[in-house]
């Protein structure tokens, strides 16, 4: 099957699974113009499937946003440097449960079977364009190169400036949801305390664009022991670095995947209904106590170089700059290097959202709604945002900021309160229903009164007639025929009228037909024979 085939099989596919089709949604306007049901800003994989659900839910006013041009939302054509997906290749969720959508589906549509069952992992760039196809398949209409400055309340909704082209524009929705993934709730972080006498072109965020045709023959330090790390590391002795020295503060490299435990349904479907203190001691025991390991691929591409060393028990407490070098204080002794990439992942600080500033001191975080027991403390997880059932921010101080509830963050910073379901393409099978779901309850609550008085004045009769159904059918019969005769007496008087008004205006044809004779005539004439 050609992946032509496969689109216009899921395009048949979600006929059938087209009811109900009425679209239902009430109508509000702000200025002259339509309020949006919803807005969705980020058009990478949270952001499409979150599209494709509300689609499905047949509410169509909506927009999605996305501030990179075509192609490159996420990570997967930007920085992501791996080889293939952390997940194993049999993962679903963002297809909503149609198989025809899902990524084995498109990857057999153009590869084949027997190339789908050699990969463990779906390479990173296949992943990418099968996110191009699934957006083009589902006709979901991203506006790229659009990005949202800032988010503030506008009585019973919000208001959303938007940045386009160096064009500005007001957009007002009832309900905006925030799919803009891993640093969605904060930023990517080099530390302050190590950069701040350092020149830019010294070092670079492994999140940042990197020109790694510059590391060739260079000595390359790398800060940080997650996925990350490795992949950069990876990348530059792929590059010809001269030298990778991989350094972390752990006596050894992490080897638990406590992520992996959590893929099962209870877990994934249910995170969110557990109490506070349960949701928090696992998501400390996994940030804190065992953290998350580089994968084993990421690790062999990396050791298979001679010239690739990893130094545990090495924090950084220093950096200096040379000159020409920089030389790292550490706890294990010092080091110079050419250039210095930081793989030390983001912090987790709604403050750092341009687009929350002027509403995020009305955002409660964990550490406004919950107190944990002594010694069980974390700073990261009470910075992260305190979200409701359906990704929903809630107010730091309960009934100031009613309108809070309306923003929904579907980013990695949901993952105290709904666990992995708002980043991690594990999580989105059950995370993307659980998101949607909360919007369309809430569009229906709210819109409750309108829809009871459309309920009152519905009067469209399913019993039309008390006749036989003989009767019935033979007297539509004769409506129709009697229909029928009279659209073809006014065809035929409509008819009669036009031909006499052409009639009217038109030389009669015998009136035409004696100039043809008197010219046949005069011709005949000419070549009639001299009389003698």
């Amino acid at each position: 099957m050609s992946v032509a085939r496969l689109s216009d099989r899921v395009r048949r596919e979600l006929e059938y699974l087209s009811f109900p089709p009425r679209e239902w949604t009430v109508p509000q306007y702000r200025n002259g113009h339509r309020v949006l049901d919803v807005l969705i800003v980020g058009g990478g994989q949270g952001g499409l499937a979150t599209a494709f659900g509300v689609k499905r839910e047949r509410i169509t006013n909506f927009r999605i946003i996305d501030r990179n041009p075509r192609g490159l939302e996420g990570p997967w054509r930007r920085f992501a440097r791996m080889k293939g997906l952390r997940t194993s290749s049999d993962v679903t969720g963002i297809d909503l449960g149609i198989p025809s959508l899902t990524a084995r589906a498109w990857y057999e549509a153009r590869y084949g079977r027997q190339a789908w069952e050699r990969i463990g992992r779906i390479p990173r760039n296949e992943w990418r364009e099968y996110l191009d196809w699934y957006r083009d398949v589902l006709e979901i209409p991203v506006e790229n190169e659009t990005e949202v400055t800032s988010i503030e309340p506008a009585g019973n909704l919000l208001l959303a400036h938007l940045r386009r082209k160096g064009r500005t524009e007001r957009v007002h929705a009832r309900k905006i949801v925030l799919a803009t993934g891993l640093e969605g709730s904060g930023r990517w972080r080099a530390p302050k305390e190590l950069v701040a006498d350092l020149p830019a072109e010294r070092y670079a965020h492994s999140a940042d664009d990197i020109d790694f045709g510059r590391v060739k023959g260079k000595r390359i330090g790398v800060l940080g022991i997650g996925a990350s790390a490795l992949d950069n590391a990876a990348t530059a002795l792929e590059a010809g670095a001269a030298r990778v020295d991989l350094c972390f503060r752990r006596p050894e490299i992490p080897r638990v995947n406590l992520l992996a435990w959590m893929n099962f349904a209870g877990m994934l479907g249910h995170f969110g209904d557990l109490s506070d203190l349960e949701r928090w001691r696992y998501m400390r025991r996994m940030l804190e106590e065992v953290p998350l390991p580089p994968p084993q691929e990421a690790f062999w591409r990396c050791r298979k170089f001679a010239n690739f060393v990893w130094h545990p028990n090495c924090a950084w407490r220093s950096i200096s700059d040379q000159g020409d070098v920089a030389t790292v204080e550490t706890d294990a002794g010092k080091f110079t290097f050419d250039f210095i990439i930081f793989g030390t992942g983001f912090e987790t600080d709604l403050s750092a959202r341009p687009e929350l500033s002027p509403i995020v001191h009305h955002i409660a975080v964990w550490g406004d709604r919950f107190t944990p027991p002594p010694g069980e403390e974390n700073d990261v997880l009470a910075r992260h945002p305190y979200l409701g059932p359906s990704f929903e921010f809630m107010e730091r101080q309960p009934g100031t900021a009613p309108f809070i509830s309306r923003l929904h963050n579907f980013t990695l910073g949901s993952l105290p309160s709904l666990g992995i379901t708002g980043a991690a393409i594990t999580g989105m099978k059950y995370g993307v229903p659980r998101l949607v779901n909360g919007l369309v309850r809430d569009l229906f609550r709210e819109d409750a009164a309108a829809h009871y008085q459309d309920f009152l004045a519905y009067a469209v009769p399913e019993l039309e007639s008390l006749e036989t159904g003989f009767d019935w059918i033979d007297r539509l019969a004769g409506d129709a025929l009697n229909s029928i005769h009279e659209f073809v007496n006014d065809e035929l008087l409509f008819k009669a009228k036009d031909d006499h008004r052409k009639r009217s205006v038109t030389p009669s044809r015998t009136k035409r037909c004696s100039r043809k004779s008197i010219n046949r005539q005069r011709r005949h004439q000419t070549h009639q024979p001299n009389p003698k």
